[in-house]
């Protein structure tokens, strides 16, 4: 799975705008100017388009009712316009997610994590993960840098004002708990003075 692709399903300026921007990202677009064309594209099974992050207007329940859809791979659009960094980094979370999926499995230091099943596991113990928990990993995961709470925030939360800092704080302290006591491993993620790194 080396190429990742994004459908944009009656959203046109967006597509627009994603294309003046390219550089910065490394997914291929394709855009769909009504939710029949992307339907039709579907049944005709370009395995491109059907297994790409669908990327809509709320509302289209045209969209939403196919069978075909992945519900998992749908990122609705509230309000026109929207803010592209957090667009664009909810895009990448969930690429970085269907390629470890797609993997099945994958290897974090001494720690192999089941994407179907999430459970991560050492060779003495398991442990049973959230969706939210394996979103955090597989963050941190793909940054060098030490991850602050605003950048938790705003790229796993997808940010919103009524979220307070400590929802972030609180979900990592009850990770590094579990792998505290399930793993006596205090060192998975660890807390530095710039943010959170794995």
């Amino acid at each position: 799975m080396t190429n990742q692709f994004v459908s944009i399903v009656e959203i046109s300026t967006l597509h627009d705008v994603l294309i003046e921007i390219k550089s910065v990202f490394s997914f291929k677009i394709f855009n769909f100017k009504n939710t029949h064309d992307f339907l039709n594209k579907q049944n005709t099974e370009n395995l491109d388009v059907l297994n790409s992050i669908i990327i809509y207007k709320k509302n289209n329940n045209h969209l939403l009712s196919s069978k075909i859809i992945n519900s998992k791979n749908l990122v609705m659009i509230e309000d026109i316009p929207t803010r592209i960094g957090p667009l664009l980094d909810k895009i990448n979370i969930l690429l970085i997610k269907k390629k470890y999926n797609f993997q099945s499995k994958l290897n974090i230091k001494n720690y192999t994590i089941d994407l179907n099943s999430k459970i991560i596991s050492n060779q003495i113990s398991t442990l049973k993960l959230t969706e939210r928990e394996i979103d955090i990993i597989l963050f941190l995961k793909e940054k060098e840098s030490p991850q602050s709470v605003n950048d938790l925030q705003n790229k796993i939360w997808n940010y919103s004002n009524n979220l307070e800092t400590h929802t972030v704080e609180t979900h990592i302290y009850r990770l590094r708990k579990k792998f505290k006591n399930h793993f006596n491993d205090n060192d998975f993620i660890l807390s530095l003075k710039n943010g959170y790194k794995i």
